[in-house]
């Protein structure tokens, strides 16, 4: 349980329900000083439905960094959808979300009233994760179906340790470049070489969360990267931070 006062943050495995589309639920607070429990948002190639209390919103894909205002005693909950899966579930093209926070009721309609009512009226910030998730369930019945597709090249692109071209990734699948590229921007919002960079930059913070002592250049090599000086250009261009600073971070494997 959040200490009153104290910035906080905490996430929640999907249940069996929703695994298949759903990284976590989460929910955070700021202190009361205005003490963010993160300064920014980094990409991560998702999607996430966020309530803040106030306003109920779909946010992301990024591909950039998205700071966050220090604002006393904020909350916030959420749920994370893997990439891919928002658009089955949300019936709206990840396209039209990239580097975007909009209203959720512009996207799913009446639903997102309901949902809000049941946001206001949980008891903790746990409950309202639940609420959120338990209402995410019940969309599934009138879901489409995940584009196969995609999910495979995701988890191929997730695999590899070094770039690897579209055209053989495509080739992999049985389609053509373009076609692979259209579908990928429709489910994920943009196309498997921009989804691929995010991995690997991901991929890096995790190395350097479980070995904060590690060196950056042999953390840069284990991530998939050429280089030092490679991985320093993607993370100042993807957090806005070099890579030293970013060591240690928490996070979460989409």
């Amino acid at each position: 349980m959040a200490i009153a006062g104290t910035p906080w943050y905490r996430e929640w495995r999907a249940p069996p329900a929703l695994a298949r589309h759903v990284v976590c639920s989460w929910a955070g607070r700021f202190g009361d000083e205005g003490e963010p429990f993160t300064d920014r948002v980094l990409p991560d190639g998702c999607i996430d439905i966020v309530w803040t209390g106030g306003r109920l919103i779909v946010a992301g894909p990024d591909t950039h960094h998205v700071p966050l205002p220090r604002r006393p005693g904020a909350r916030f909950v959420g749920l994370r959808f893997r990439p891919g899966f928002a658009p089955a579930v949300l019936r709206a093209p990840a396209s039209v979300l990239v580097d975007r926070r909009i209203d959720l009721g512009e996207v799913i309609g009446a639903r997102a009233a309901r949902l809000d009512d049941g946001l206001r009226c949980a008891p903790s910030l746990g409950a309202a994760a639940d609420t959120l998730a338990t209402a995410v369930i019940g969309w599934l019945a009138d879901s489409h179906a995940p584009d196969r597709m995609v999910e495979a090249a995701v988890a191929r692109l997730r695999a590899a340790e070094s770039p690897r071209p579209v055209a053989a990734l495509a080739r992999d699948l049985g389609v053509s470049e373009r076609h692979l590229h259209r579908r990928f921007v429709a489910a994920v919002g943009y196309g498997p070489k921009v989804l691929h960079r995010i991995l690997r930059f991901r991929r890096f913070l995790r190395l350097a969360t479980a070995n904060a002592k590690g060196e950056i250049a042999r953390l840069a090599l284990d991530a998939g990267y050429a280089d030092h000086a490679h991985l320093g250009r993607d993370c100042q261009e993807l957090a806005g931070l070099p890579p030293g600073r970013l060591a240690g971070r928490l996070l979460t494997d989409a």
